[in-house]
């Protein structure tokens, strides 16, 4: 899904600028539901991939009921598989992200409900002390729910006689299902951070504990940012502008005691997990100060629906959530075991990936400041014109993306010869 989604996130980038080549072969409108669905497969499956391991290490009677994991596995990728084929037969009929035919959602609601299941079950079974990163993966996986339920309420015809009803409650879940997977991934970091430093500490204090509170209210309300353009009550928009200044604080506090306290050689033994998560520590620093930004209501003026959203969007996907599912996944292979030329690879491509994803968002940002100040304080009304220098800009931003996705790629495939156990310097243990 990750190379899928870099693939396809190219080669859009490429539709966009190049609409009279591509339009003729494999057209924008197409590309970008390949591109989008992929990247959102990407970060869920990725995210309960790493929750289905590493319960088996913190919940008891958690090896029960395999039977239940190896149906959601079949009919996660099944849906998966058939949802791409309808995109490539053109044949569409969903919302905003999830763009396949609505009928589709039944089997991924089907399986979502049998991974809730595996977990929840021997979640409930076990008597002990839940330390905070099972809490959040709980959370995450409920709220994931819910939020995907509430995507979906548009198929009932009340909904649809508003079209600020709608979109209102597009853009209300779309947001909060960011934060349900943010819970599920952030609760990774915090127990790979466990593993990385074997201080179980960081995942039981009451200070970790307030920050959990505080991301999960972020979960409950700060949607409100994204219904700024859409009428609504003014407390409402007071009340996200609040809570978005608490945006992502609780990873950042997290991540930097756990860089305090440590040791220098277990630090090395697990160095590129580790830098990965270094990685979606700068990575939030920088989302969280441009998601500050566009919280403002004045600002939010002129940056909503700018590529600065895009700048925004892809800073939280690919800086932080692909880093932290990156490192995971690199812990879960064994990555720190593998030959010197396996690891110079993956830091190879880790390097090009950090660099280039800097210029690409740092691209999107000056583009989306160009078509905001000409269409809002300039006030054109022509799109082309409008569009007319910031097409110069997209233009590097479409050439940061090749190497973006060079970068990423290396890894990514790197991890697959790994997982297939094609590498014959190691045995790798995978679950």
């Amino acid at each position: 899904m990750l190379v899928t989604s870099l693939l396809c996130g190219l080669l859009s980038s490429f539709a966009f600028l190049y609409p009279e080549i591509f339009n003729k072969y494999i057209p924008f409108y197409q590309l970008r539901p390949f591109h989008v669905s992929a990247a959102l497969f990407w970060i869920i499956s990725a995210a309960t991939a790493g929750v289905m391991h590493y319960k088996k290490e913190v919940l008891i009677n958690s090896q029960m009921k395999k039977k239940h994991e190896k149906l959601f596995i079949v009919l996660w990728i099944s849906t998966i598989l058939i949802i791409f084929s309808c995109y490539a037969l053109k044949i569409f009929g969903g919302r905003e992200y999830w763009e396949f035919p609505p009928i589709l959602s039944l089997p991924l609601l089907i399986s979502w409900l049998v991974f809730m299941f595996s977990f929840y079950k021997p979640l409930f079974q076990s008597k002990e002390k839940k330390p905070l990163y099972v809490w959040m993966w709980a959370t995450g996986i409920f709220f994931f729910l819910i939020t995907f339920l509430e995507q979906n309420v548009w198929l009932i015809p009340w909904f649809r006689s508003s079209f600020i009803k709608e979109v209102t409650i597009q853009w209300k879940s779309n947001g909060s299902m960011v934060g349900a997977w943010n819970q599920i991934i952030y609760g990774t970091a915090l127990y790979l951070m466990v593993l990385i430093g074997g201080d179980k500490k960081i995942a039981e204090t009451k200070k970790a504990f307030f920050f959990y509170f505080l991301g999960f209210t972020n979960l409950m309300f700060n949607w409100g940012h994204h219904i700024y353009n859409v009428p609504n009550a003014g407390w409402i928009r007071n009340t996200a502008y609040i809570i978005s200044m608490t945006e992502l604080l609780f990873f950042v506090n997290i991540i930097m005691d756990f860089k305090s306290k440590l040791d220098e050689k277990r630090k090395f033994d697990h160095i590129i997990p580790y830098r990965f998560l270094i990685a979606a520590e700068f990575w939030v620093f920088a989302n969280l100060t441009l998601a500050l930004l566009i919280s403002v209501p004045a600002i939010n003026r002129y940056t909503h629906g700018t590529h600065i959203t895009v700048a925004h969007a892809m800073g939280a996907t690919i800086g932080i959530n692909t880093m932290i599912l990156l490192g995971s996944l690199g812990y879960i292979l064994q990555v720190d075991q593998q030959s010197a030329t396996k690891k110079r690879w993956i830091n190879i491509g880790y390097w090009i990936s950090q660099i280039s994803l800097g210029i690409f968002w740092i691209s999107l940002i000056f583009a989306g400041i160009l078509k905001g100040y000409r269409s809002v304080k300039l006030n054109m009304d022509n799109f082309q014109e409008v569009m007319s220098p910031v097409m110069t800009v997209l233009k590097i931003f479409s050439l940061s993306g090749v190497f973006l996705a060079v970068g990423l790629g290396i890894i990514a495939i790197n991890y697959i010869i790994m997982l297939n156990g094609k590498s014959k310097d190691n045995d790798i243990n995978v679950p």
